[in-house]
């Protein structure tokens, strides 16, 4: 496995309506590196983002699409996604906040 930071773990976040409901939750959706395992996960959130306390950690691999152009089959980057789901007495992620 390679050394991975608690930096670099956390890719970008999702923003699509079913991850916006999920934050009435205090559910986040994240782009995660593919090495990422969930305590990373867990770790890095409560780093980057002060005073956020992990409950639980749900991840999922996302093969890549089929893409063709013409005779060439190729498919695209495979990723993987992490909903994070936080605390009740936990703050909220200010990313998510003006959206």
């Amino acid at each position: 496995m390679a050394n991975v930071q608690y930096y670099d773990v956390i890719l970008k976040p999702v923003v699509t309506e079913k991850s916006m409901n999920l934050m009435a939750n205090k559910e986040y959706t994240f782009l995660v590196h593919p090495e990422a395992n969930k305590t990373m996960i867990k770790e890095a959130v409560e780093k980057m983002f002060e005073g956020t306390k992990v409950e639980r950690v749900n991840t999922m691999n996302i093969k890549g699409k089929k893409k063709r152009r013409g005779m060439v089959v190729g498919t695209t980057a495979k990723t993987k996604k992490a909903i994070v789901k936080l605390t009740e007495d936990s703050k909220d992620i200010e990313i998510f906040a003006g959206l």
